[in-house]
């Protein structure tokens, strides 16, 4: 019996690494087929494409699915029209969150994030009521196996980056919103595709919180990401590594 109950636990995690990576595939169709409706269907003349693809790359998705959400957003292929919408409100504690979308039904995204707000103990604010507790900035991720930390200093800096943190998860560089395009396109010349580029919001003005807080405010999170059209979700929650690791656990 414990075998099969190991087996079912495999399998229920695998599932879930499915359905998170499906997700995922999903998000980045939606940026690129974006992309591709605001500008060229060609990457090369196409920088917020370019950047689009190589996040897409750097989780493994399919080139047939890429190629697809390209046509889609081009219009080559039948496809829906997204719009960009963002989102921001209070969680608990007091925590300031933004919820970035991308939606075909304004009013669908509205009414979901609103009552996800309302159910896990937040409320939705007007658009800039939390936005001056963050700043907007380019974000480079990548694997830490491509570099040692002082090589990808050295390289994104001379890239025009204007910060790099390396944790035992990766490499974080940071860059103006303007610099995204470029510094990602040095940076793939040197290590090849990154595991993630994307305009960011960094909390400049942390909220502490305590375990109990904590936990609700990550089921808030985790609620808000669930939904089809959010691409992105931030805070400026502050949590000690104690209280992350028994929520972890």
């Amino acid at each position: 019996m414990a075998g099969h109950s190991k087996f079912k636990n495999i399998m229920h995690r695998k599932g879930a690494q499915d359905k998170k990576r499906a997700k995922q595939f999903a998000k980045l169709s939606k940026e690129i087929m974006v992309a591709a409706g605001m500008g060229t269907p060609d990457p090369e003349m196409n920088p917020r494409l370019r950047t689009a693809i190589a996040a897409a790359k750097g989780v493994s998705m399919p080139k047939d699915n890429i190629e697809r959400a390209i046509k889609k957003g081009s219009g080559d292929i039948d496809g829906s029209n997204y719009t960009e919408m963002r989102y921001e409100g209070y969680g608990p504690g007091g925590v300031a969150v933004i919820v970035e979308t991308l939606t075909d039904n304004k009013n669908r995204t509205a009414s979901d994030v609103r009552s996800t707000f309302t159910k896990r103990g937040g409320n939705l604010g007007e658009t800039g009521s939390v936005a001056f507790s963050f700043e907007r900035r380019g974000l480079i991720t990548y694997a830490l196996d491509v570099a040692d930390a002082d090589a990808m200093f050295e390289a994104a800096l001379e890239a025009g980056a204007s910060d790099v943190v390396t944790t035992d998860d990766g490499h974080e560089i940071s860059c103006g919103i303007d610099e995204l395009h470029a510094v990602l396109d040095e940076l793939v010349k040197k290590f090849g595709d990154s595991t993630g580029a994307s305009l960011d919001w960094q909390a400049t003005n942390m909220c502490e919180l305590n375990e109990g807080k904590a936990e609700s405010l990550m089921g808030l999170v985790e609620a808000l990401e669930d939904l089809d059209d959010v691409q992105d979700v931030f805070t400026n929650m502050d949590v000690s590594d104690e209280i992350m690791a028994k929520l972890a656990g």
